[in-house]
């Protein structure tokens, strides 16, 4: 009877084995299926993902293009000038300033030079006071332009006028910024043969001299005098004519090396000057050329010449507007050279040919605060090429207004230089726009 007994529970424990076994089984088999189901959901979900990143990209492409035609649109209207003008715009007229201009309203070149200096030094504290104030001569542009290169670090200082003599507020101006010096402790630097007299005025700073014999020599002093404070050779170099037909040509380079460490030298109807050339032999390692002008300012034979020494680059424009846009949009990028400003986003001055004295007094813009290059205005006029140009940079936004980018304007010389309605109408080509063309929408 137990062996009965016995043998029936072993047989039920191996039904019920059998059963849990084939539960199991039918579990997992279960599981599987279900597995594989996911998996094929996920499969076709993954290809609704791809599905839904094309139509994406579809939309992005169209929105590109889309902009693309918005950006081409602005630009055709922004190129434009305007046809309806406000006579009374200037009735009981009260500022000198707008929205994106700031006018530095002096037509004497000695007292701008004070403005510029004043507005870029405000001197309240050591750390906006300059180092080095040049010192130039008014009446010898080819000098004060050549001198430039010395408002750079570590010189970092505005360059003011002297014509005969230092004048009093020239003086004043001195004492209010409180030059730091340069690396070789030189607060101010004097360019040109100002008389012993007048140097008597300046023994409360350490003062240095740079002289030249004639315009390429100047020039290649100043180099030379720039290369001792760097403590290098510069590889680059500018040429420009020092001829009077060149001269606002020749201008469009000062806020550049203002900006940078290029510096200037010169050629003249006669060829390549010797000082010039031995300039150019200084440089052991060949010399990048980038020559400032069209072949009626410079000629090929010059140019052709000038490529016995380096590589040659001519940056030319048909007139002096065209020569400072060409300027302004110029890079060379393999060597880094040239602002190559053709987006918004960038300070620009605006000067009149008229006054190319105040244009020079004026390069410190490009050194501090928004480094901006000059855009010459016709006789104070603005020219076709002027607004092709600006066009091209009007900025405009997408979204939002408080983003930028901002374009900014610094306008030199008085209203009978460059008129307020100048003044307005390049206000507005500088003001940034809704790139959909609905103005400011909602903000």
């Amino acid at each position: 009877m137990d062996k009965l007994k016995k043998a029936k529970a072993i047989k039920l424990m191996l039904v019920v084995s059998f059963l849990l076994l084939s539960m199991l089984l039918a579990a997992c088999t279960q599981v599987e299926e279900d597995h594989a189901g996911h998996g094929n959901d996920q499969d076709i979900d993954h290809g609704e993902e791809i599905d839904h990143m094309d139509e994406e990209m579809d939309h992005e492409g169209h929105h590109g293009d889309s902009v693309d035609v918005d950006r081409s649109n602005l630009e055709q209207e922004a190129a434009k000038a305007p046809e309806n003008l406000n006579d009374l715009a200037t009735d009981e007229l009260k500022v000198v300033n707008t929205k994106n201009i700031t006018r530095i309203n002096e037509d004497d070149p000695i007292q701008l030079s004070i403005h510029v200096s004043q507005t870029i030094w405000p001197a309240t504290h050591e750390e906006n006071q300059p180092g080095t104030v040049i010192l130039a001569p008014l009446n010898q542009w080819q000098y004060s332009l050549a001198a430039l290169t010395l408002v750079h670090h570590p010189n970092d200082g505005p360059m003011l006028y002297w014509d005969g003599e230092i004048s009093e507020d020239v003086l004043n101006e001195l004492n209010r910024l409180q030059p730091k010096g340069n690396s070789e402790d030189t607060q101010v630097l004097v360019v040109g043969d100002l008389p012993e007299a007048e140097l008597n005025k300046l023994n409360a700073y350490n003062v240095e001299q740079v002289q030249g014999a004639n315009v390429a020599d100047f020039a290649r002093n100043i180099e030379e005098k720039f290369t001792e404070t760097i403590n290098e050779v510069h590889p680059n170099v500018i040429i420009g004519s020092s001829e009077e037909n060149a001269k606002e040509y020749t201008i469009s380079v000062g806020n550049w090396i203002a900006h940078m460490n290029e510096s200037l030298l010169y050629v003249d109807n006669d060829g390549i000057p010797q000082e010039t050339i031995d300039a150019l032999n200084a440089r052991e390692n060949g010399v990048t050329i980038y020559l400032v002008g069209p072949e009626d300012i410079i000629s090929d034979e010059i140019a052709q010449e000038l490529e016995t020494y380096g590589t040659v680059h001519r940056v030319e424009g048909d007139n002096p507007i065209a020569q400072s846009i060409e300027f302004a949009s110029f890079k060379d990028a393999e060597i880094d050279f040239g602002w190559g400003i053709t987006s918004p986003g960038h300070g620009f001055v605006f000067s009149s040919t008229n006054t190319p004295e105040l244009a020079i007094a004026a390069a410190p813009f490009a050194h501090l605060g928004k480094h901006a290059p000059i855009i010459w205005l016709d006789e104070g006029e603005i020219t076709d090429e002027v607004y092709q140009y600006l066009a091209t940079v009007k900025p405009a936004f997408s979204d939002d207004p408080t983003e930028g980018p901002y374009n900014h304007g610094f306008m030199i010389g008085t209203f009978k230089d460059i008129s307020f309605t100048t003044q307005g109408i390049l206000d507005e080509k500088l003001e940034i726009v809704s790139l959909g063309g609905d103005d400011h929408g909602g903000h």
